[in-house]
Protein backbone atom coordinates (compact mmCIF):
# COMPACT_ATOMS: atom_id res chain seq x y z
CA UNK A 1 0.00 0.00 0.00
CA UNK A 2 1.65 3.21 -0.77
CA UNK A 3 -0.35 6.30 0.74
CA UNK A 4 0.31 10.00 -0.44
CA UNK A 5 -0.16 12.81 2.06
CA UNK A 6 -0.92 16.56 1.09
CA UNK A 7 1.84 18.92 2.81
CA UNK A 8 1.06 22.72 2.25
CA UNK A 9 4.09 25.08 2.49
CA UNK A 10 3.82 28.49 3.46
CA UNK A 11 7.41 29.70 2.94
CA UNK A 12 9.77 29.40 0.58
CA UNK A 13 12.03 27.70 2.89
CA UNK A 14 10.55 25.71 6.18
CA UNK A 15 11.08 22.28 8.00
CA UNK A 16 7.14 20.82 8.80
CA UNK A 17 7.20 18.23 11.26
CA UNK A 18 5.56 15.34 9.67
CA UNK A 19 5.54 12.61 11.86
CA UNK A 20 2.21 12.64 13.08
CA UNK A 21 0.74 12.62 9.85
CA UNK A 22 2.98 9.55 8.84
CA UNK A 23 2.38 7.48 12.30
CA UNK A 24 -1.32 7.87 11.10
CA UNK A 25 -0.74 6.31 8.17
CA UNK A 26 1.42 3.56 9.79
CA UNK A 27 -1.33 3.23 12.34
CA UNK A 28 -4.46 2.81 9.59
CA UNK A 29 -2.00 0.46 7.83
CA UNK A 30 -2.08 -1.84 11.07
CA UNK A 31 1.48 -2.80 10.49
CA UNK A 32 2.57 -3.98 13.79
CA UNK A 33 6.40 -4.80 12.85
CA UNK A 34 7.54 -3.68 9.85
CA UNK A 35 9.29 -1.09 7.15
CA UNK A 36 7.93 2.66 6.74
CA UNK A 37 9.22 3.95 3.36
CA UNK A 38 8.88 8.13 3.03
CA UNK A 39 9.31 9.42 -0.56
CA UNK A 40 8.55 13.01 -1.92
CA UNK A 41 8.38 13.00 -5.19
CA UNK A 42 9.34 16.70 -6.25
CA UNK A 43 13.00 18.30 -7.05
CA UNK A 44 12.97 21.16 -5.01
CA UNK A 45 11.85 19.63 -1.34
CA UNK A 46 13.08 16.52 0.55
CA UNK A 47 12.34 14.42 3.81
CA UNK A 48 14.88 14.33 6.84
CA UNK A 49 15.05 12.89 10.16
CA UNK A 50 16.29 15.66 12.71
CA UNK A 51 15.85 16.83 16.42
CA UNK A 52 12.38 17.93 17.84
CA UNK A 53 13.26 19.19 21.25
CA UNK A 54 14.39 22.18 19.97
CA UNK A 55 13.02 24.15 16.64
CA UNK A 56 16.36 26.36 16.43
CA UNK A 57 18.19 23.08 15.61
CA UNK A 58 16.04 23.47 11.99
CA UNK A 59 16.76 27.27 11.90
CA UNK A 60 20.68 26.82 11.91
CA UNK A 61 20.40 24.13 9.69
CA UNK A 62 18.82 26.41 7.05
CA UNK A 63 20.49 29.34 8.04
CA UNK A 64 23.95 27.05 6.83
CA UNK A 65 22.02 25.48 3.88
CA UNK A 66 22.04 29.29 2.80
CA UNK A 67 25.23 30.48 3.55
CA UNK A 68 26.69 27.42 1.50
CA UNK A 69 24.06 27.91 -1.21
CA UNK A 70 22.70 31.13 -2.05
CA UNK A 71 19.51 32.13 -3.37
CA UNK A 72 21.24 34.51 -5.77
CA UNK A 73 24.15 33.25 -7.23
CA UNK A 74 25.79 32.59 -10.89
CA UNK A 75 23.00 29.97 -11.35
CA UNK A 76 22.27 28.87 -14.93
CA UNK A 77 19.24 27.32 -14.50
CA UNK A 78 16.32 29.71 -16.02
CA UNK A 79 13.56 29.08 -13.58
CA UNK A 80 15.55 31.12 -10.61
CA UNK A 81 15.41 27.63 -8.29
CA UNK A 82 19.01 26.46 -8.64
CA UNK A 83 19.56 26.99 -4.48
CA UNK A 84 16.37 25.08 -3.81
CA UNK A 85 17.06 21.93 -6.21
CA UNK A 86 20.86 21.85 -4.80
CA UNK A 87 19.14 21.83 -0.91
CA UNK A 88 16.65 18.94 -1.97
CA UNK A 89 19.40 17.23 -3.26
CA UNK A 90 21.84 17.35 -0.82
CA UNK A 91 18.97 16.45 2.06
CA UNK A 92 17.38 13.95 0.20
CA UNK A 93 14.01 12.45 -1.20
CA UNK A 94 14.01 9.65 0.92
CA UNK A 95 13.85 7.96 4.09
CA UNK A 96 13.35 4.60 5.48
CA UNK A 97 12.12 4.09 9.18
CA UNK A 98 11.18 0.90 11.42
CA UNK A 99 7.95 0.05 12.93
CA UNK A 100 7.73 -1.41 16.27
CA UNK A 101 4.38 -2.70 17.99
CA UNK A 102 2.76 -0.89 15.20
CA UNK A 103 4.94 2.48 16.20
CA UNK A 104 7.99 4.39 13.98
CA UNK A 105 10.96 3.45 15.63
CA UNK A 106 12.74 6.76 16.16
CA UNK A 107 15.13 7.73 18.99
CA UNK A 108 13.93 9.78 21.81
CA UNK A 109 14.92 13.60 20.03
CA UNK A 110 14.20 12.00 16.45
CA UNK A 111 11.35 13.99 14.44
CA UNK A 112 10.49 13.47 11.24
CA UNK A 113 10.55 16.41 8.77
CA UNK A 114 9.48 17.71 5.08
CA UNK A 115 11.87 19.96 3.97
CA UNK A 116 10.93 22.84 1.52
CA UNK A 117 12.92 25.21 -0.53
CA UNK A 118 11.20 26.23 -3.03
CA UNK A 119 7.44 27.52 -1.46
CA UNK A 120 5.00 28.15 -0.39
CA UNK A 121 3.74 25.19 -2.54
CA UNK A 122 1.47 22.12 -2.06
CA UNK A 123 3.24 18.84 -2.03
CA UNK A 124 2.88 15.50 -1.54
CA UNK A 125 5.00 12.58 0.60
CA UNK A 126 4.62 8.66 -0.81
CA UNK A 127 4.59 6.96 2.58
CA UNK A 128 4.45 2.80 1.81
CA UNK A 129 4.26 0.40 4.75
CA UNK A 130 5.67 -3.28 4.51
CA UNK A 131 5.18 -5.44 7.38
CA UNK A 132 8.11 -7.89 8.40
CA UNK A 133 7.79 -11.46 7.00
Amino acid sequence: MIKTVQIQTRARTEFIDIIGKVQDVVRESKVREGICYLFVPHTTAAVTINENADPSVHQDIVMELNKVIPFDDQYRHMEGNSAAHIKASIIGFSETVFIESGTLLLGTWQGIYFCEFDGPRSRKLHVKVMASN
